[in-house]
């Protein structure tokens, strides 16, 4: 297929925005069977390969534990699209069945439902937004900010953005450290879904050692999380940092643009985008939040416009580990490369 030129498509998205909104319309009603199916086909494996990996571990070698710890990983991270689904509200029509089932959920994903769905919502309502960076994303950077601060902030930015860091320590941290504690400015609402996560998840994980050992709790537990955390960070970090993202400062920027082409089409292979409840689909998604997870494949071929966005494909994806930085005047993600060639900005 051959995809049209970035002012050619443009102009598409500001002529079309009518039937954009009536297509996306259309999709915004939840299926209460499909959705209860998916938590059935999500949690029950879950819980049965944590359970496996336990068994095996006291019984067995832990050779026998690492393919069900890596499967189990892959239901924890499709377990959070389906918590992510219910902080839009998208995932049941009621909003107190969000609520419950949100709630329950972020004790199994380690993340406390009213606190991430407040930070989501900023995340959703500013992604792509140069002046509203910070709140629910990847920190970035401009090329000129990073020329600004001092040397230890930009060790510390470095350290943050390399790859290796982001994936393991950082993503880790996120989920296992971060999610215990709330911000200065947090609300009332936030404070407590914090507090009440935390409870539950002690409970949950005493009774967990009560029943299988601390060892096996520890063996079983910490890669799941470590390797459901580095998906899940991935995929967020990928959704937005590619090349020809969109980024523009509060006086140029458009929710519109901002979803179509700053928000990546990363078209996987069939197993790994059932695994990420679809949420390759990330530009559909950024344009209407209330659309489950499920409809997502065919709202994209129900709109000729969706179809013109450009696929970020798995092995193309891998070159948005190189990017660090937004350069305004390139207005495209760099490589920390650039500013070899920019000595006198240094």
């Amino acid at each position: 297929m051959q995809f049209p030129a970035y002012q050619d498509f443009v102009q598409q998205i500001d002529a079309q925005r009518a039937s954009i909104r009536e297509t996306l319309a259309r999709y915004q009603k939840p299926s209460i069977p499909r959705s209860a199916w998916q938590l059935v086909n999500t949690l029950v494996p879950f819980f049965s390969l944590w359970a496996a990996a336990a068994y095996v571990y006291l019984h067995f070698s832990y050779w026998f534990v690492v393919p069900l710890v890596i499967l189990a990983a892959g239901f924890m991270m499709r377990a959070f699209i389906i918590f992510h689904d219910t902080c839009h509200g998208s995932f049941f029509a009621s909003k107190s069945a969000n609520d419950i089932a949100g709630r329950l959920l972020g004790v199994i994903v380690f993340t406390p439902y009213d606190y991430w769905k407040h930070d989501h919502a900023v995340h959703h309502a500013t992604a792509g937004n140069l002046d509203k960076r910070g709140v629910g994303d990847v920190p970035t950077w401009t090329v000129a900010e990073y020329v600004s601060k001092p040397w230890y902030m930009r060790l510390g930015y470095r350290l943050m953005r390399h790859p290796l860091i982001l994936l393991t320590v950082v993503a880790f941290y996120i989920f296992a450290i971060s999610h215990r504690f709330w911000l200065p400015d947090a609300g009332r609402r936030e404070k407590m879904s914090v507090i009440y996560t935390n409870l539950a998840l002690g409970i949950v994980i005493a009774g967990l050692v009560w029943l299988v050992g601390w060892q096996a709790f520890l063996a079983v537990q910490l890669p799941i999380l470590f390797l459901a955390s580095a998906g899940g960070i991935w995929l967020f970090y990928v959704q937005h940092n590619f090349d020809g993202t969109y980024w523009a400062n509060q006086k140029d920027w458009d929710f519109y643009k901002a979803g179509l082409l700053g928000s990546s089409f990363y078209k996987l292979p069939a197993v790994l985008n059932w695994f990420s409840g679809n949420i390759g689909f990330h530009h559909i998604h950024h344009l209407s939040p209330r659309i489950p997870n499920y409809y997502l494949p065919k709202v994209q071929k129900d709109h000729p416009l969706f179809e013109q966005v450009r696929p970020l494909t798995l092995w193309g994806s891998l070159k948005s580990l190189s990017y660090r930085l937004w350069d305004e005047n390139r207005k495209a993600l760099v490589g920390f490369n650039v500013l070899g060639n920019n000595r006198e900005q240094v």
